[in-house]
């Protein structure tokens, strides 16, 4: 791949810490202060905590915001792509040329002290953010909530949690109630707390940080679906939605927590016709995302699907499994080593007629041989191939398959590359 200024310096901020993740905000603070505080001139913020969904939340929320003529700022991780899918100002990816300005400028700044990857990257793009004025940041938390970088905004107009499961216990902790506590400390003093419905351990955690943070926390929302969308309501009303644009089952509650978010704020008014508007226009690439009509798809008998997907966890296979409810699909999955893979799989064993382990080049994921044994040991017929690609030319049947690609947004990113799908 073809490597821009930014790439080479985003090469030269890995080698400033030992570690990928070192979770802590002192560093953040003193890069911050040392850039001036640009997190005290950003535009108001509505930050992002949770285990699934977070992305396509922050979809939503964008496309509602958009809808109604709103300029919008949108940080996310990780790219799939290209680094600069992460920083997004005014609707428009950060350029190349102003990407290697701030990168090179907060290199500078640090004076090579030690931070990690994500924090001085985190620091770059909250200075890009405090450099152009906008209506609204959309922050989303790296991983966790407590010490993640982005937990630097004082006072956002609200924070939101997406559905809470078991996520990264290296670092979180090693049950629910640890990993929610992590997650829900976003929360601020007289700031709304806005959450999806969540499981009872999660629920309590959640009510208890929230009122020792003496935060207003809100779940008082519902959901239902009808035969043409969904009626959302809370104390202000109700609404008739049209069904989202992202597929899946998941994505009406998505939707419903998407508004939720922007109805209990008290900064930003949203006409009732801008959510219907922006939950039917919401773009959020590598989730159940349908790549049939791409290079890798045309690889497939006439009338297969090909579908891509970046969940990660078991949670996210049994959304999967939700979504394909009793049909029959091949599974191409490739899974990073710090991942319940065996967990993910189990989720899926019903829906999955055969399945390809793949490795996830360039990073340090499980091996397809690894992978296929996991999948075998489920009841599933598997082989490993040495790649995505090696894999669809394996599938020789005559009739029309559906193929799920899986298990890692890293994999997802290097599907879309080589398939000239570069998120824009």
């Amino acid at each position: 791949m073809y490597k821009r200024e930014s790439d080479h310096i985003l090469e030269s901020l890995l080698k400033l810490h030992p570690k990928i993740i070192d979770l802590s905000l002192d560093r953040m603070y003193c890069i911050l202060n040392a850039m001036g505080n640009p997190q005290n001139k950003l535009p108001p913020v509505i930050h992002i905590a949770g285990t699934n969904g977070k992305g396509s939340t922050i979809a939503y929320v964008r496309s509602i915001l958009e809808a109604a003529n709103l300029s919008v700022h949108v940080y996310t991780s990780p790219h799939l792509v290209y680094f600069k899918e992460r920083i997004r100002l005014n609707g428009a990816l950060i350029s190349e040329e102003e990407l290697s300005r701030i990168l090179d400028y907060c290199r500078d700044v640090n004076n090579n002290q030690p931070i990690t990857y994500f924090e001085i990257t985190t620091a770059a793009a909250i200075k890009a953010f405090a450099d152009h004025p906008a209506d609204i940041l959309l922050l989303e938390v790296g991983l966790g909530g407590r010490l993640d970088a982005t937990n630097i905004v004082d006072a956002p107009l609200s924070t939101v949690l997406t559905p809470i499961s078991l996520d990264h216990e290296q670092y979180l902790g090693s049950d629910l109630s640890e990993i929610a506590m992590e997650k829900a400390s976003i929360a601020k003093t007289d700031v709304p707390l806005v959450t999806a419905i969540q499981s009872e351990v999660v629920h309590n955690k959640i009510s208890e940080i929230a009122a020792a943070k003496r935060a207003p926390l809100i779940n008082n929302w519902s959901y239902k679906e009808t035969e043409t969308g969904f009626l959302y309501q809370d104390e202000f009303g109700s609404l008739e939605l049209p069904l989202p644009n992202l597929v899946g089952p998941h994505q009406i509650p998505n939707a419903a927590l998407a508004i939720a978010a922007l109805r209990h704020q008290a900064k930003i008014k949203i006409d009732k016709k801008y959510f219907s508007t922006g939950i039917t226009n919401a773009r959020w690439p590598a989730r159940m995302q349908n790549i049939s009509d791409s290079p890798f798809g045309r690889m497939l008998p006439k009338g297969s699907e090909l579908w891509l997907d970046g969940g990660h966890n078991p949670a996210a296979g049994q959304v999967i499994n939700e979504f394909f409810k009793e049909e029959q699909i091949i599974l191409i999955c490739g899974m990073m080593e710090t991942k319940d893979t065996h967990g993910y799989l189990s989720e899926l064993s019903s829906v999955t007629t055969a399945l390809y382990g793949v490795h996830v080049d360039g990073e340090a994921s499980h091996s397809g041989e690894a992978i296929t044994q996991m999948a075998i040991s489920l009841g599933i017929i598997a082989k490993s191939a040495k790649s995505v690609k090696k894999a669809l030319t394996d599938i020789t049947s005559k009739s029309p398959v559906k193929v799920l690609i899986c298990g890692s947004l890293y994999l997802a990113g290097q599907v879309l590359d080589d398939n000239n799908l570069i998120p824009d």
